[in-house]
């Protein structure tokens, strides 16, 4: 935990709960608050299932809430959240004045997600400039990153810092049990 002592203290968590392929409107999105790997606060909120406001509904709920003050850096758990609603990271970044960083276990095939954005996503031209204005993915401390508003370097003292189980930051981890035990009232999955 000496990474977190160093530099990012308290980081928000980003995950979106599960749902079924047919599900259409909205989908939770859970952001945890830890600080030095505590979880201090948690904030729930909804985006649209493959809508155009993930980006404002997330500014909205970290900006306007009691943690924004102290928060360091939000990390996402992907760029999409609610199947393909995208998240603008630059833009996000500007307007929370934080760094964000997205996160993976693994590389995506990118060519299988611009094939489904371009035939089968309203407005999946935009979406894909979205994830191309990201950033490639790139290999850091053992995930898949994009970045806005921090260097490599800081990027991998961040995942470092607030990593406390497994290849995730802890932020992420908590980010994805709360998200599926809120949906399906208990958690689920790799976390």
């Amino acid at each position: 935990m000496s990474g977190a002592r160093r530099g990012y203290s308290n980081v928000v968590g980003v995950d979106d709960g599960p749902f079924v392929r047919e599900h259409r409107g909205d989908v939770p999105v859970i952001a945890t608050i830890t600080t030095q790997g505590r979880l201090d606060g948690l904030l729930v909120g909804k985006i649209r299932r493959d809508g155009r406001n993930a980006t404002e509904r997330l500014a909205a709920l970290i900006g306007g809430s009691r943690f924004h003050a102290h928060v360091q850096a939000v990390l996402l758990q992907g760029i999409a959240l609610g199947g393909f609603n995208v998240v603008d990271i630059h833009a996000l970044a500007d307007r929370l004045r934080r760094p964000v960083l997205v996160v993976a276990r693994r590389a995506p095939d990118l060519e299988k997600i611009e094939r489904a954005l371009r035939t089968k996503v309203p407005g999946g031209a935009r979406k894909w400039r979205l994830i191309e204005a990201a950033g490639p993915m790139e290999a850091i401390e053992g995930v898949w990153v994009q970045r806005a508003g921090l260097d490599r370097r800081q990027a991998a003292a961040l995942i470092r810092g607030t990593r406390v189980h497994g290849a995730l930051p802890e932020p992420l981890r908590l980010a994805h049990l709360i998200a599926a035990a809120f949906v399906e009232g208990q958690s689920r999955g790799r976390a």
